[in-house]
């Protein structure tokens, strides 16, 4: 098991390592806006449109990352000062909201984005790029959160029954650094 959590958790890693990237063309898409809307007096009709296509794989994919790494946004006013066993505690009891929403987005998604792709959908603007890939990876990143939630459901039930267990570890191999 700890060896699927591992896996788990650095397929979600290596994700977010690709997803990183990806807002280097974002940048320079909106910089070659700004520079023609400067030299020519209009931008590419193409560049804004992709760009925020790019940022909408970029925005979605990482969430099980985040999620192994404890980064999504929380309130700590008092989470952060109870000890690790009684976070895992709330933790588990808000698992089940979490695996709710979780479902109903893999569900609703990957339904959007079954009936985009079959209808080849693209976004009717001018440019009129395909959209359906950019539907696709929210299904794709909600099964990657839902792996990611699992370990961390089983890190938690680790921590409550006593094991030696660092959540914050938990999933990764001695010498793993996501940052490399």
């Amino acid at each position: 098991m700890l060896k699927l959590a591992a896996a788990i958790t650095r397929l979600n890693a290596w994700v977010a390592r690709i997803a990183a990237w990806l807002i280097v063309p974002i940048f320079l898409l909106l910089m070659a806006d700004v520079i023609m809307r400067y030299l020519v007096g209009s931008a590419a009709i193409w560049t804004a449109e992709f760009a925020q296509l790019i940022f909408g794989v970029y925005a979605v994919v990482a969430g099980g990352y985040l999620l192994s790494e404890r980064a999504h946004v929380s309130v700590d006013i008092f989470y952060g000062k109870f000890s690790r066993v009684r976070k895992a505690k709330v933790d588990l009891a808000t698992s089940v909201l979490f695996f709710l929403f979780v479902g109903v987005l893999i569900w609703q998604s990957a339904d959007m984005a079954w009936e985009s792709m079959a209808k080849m959908e693209s976004s009717y603007s001018i440019w009129n790029p395909y959209i359906w890939p950019v539907k696709l990876a929210i299904p794709i990143a909600g099964v990657l959160l839902l792996l990611q939630g699992l370990v961390r459901v089983a890190s938690d039930i680790r921590t409550v029954a006593g094991y030696e267990n660092d959540p914050e570890t938990f999933g990764k191999q001695a010498g793993d650094d996501p940052s490399h």
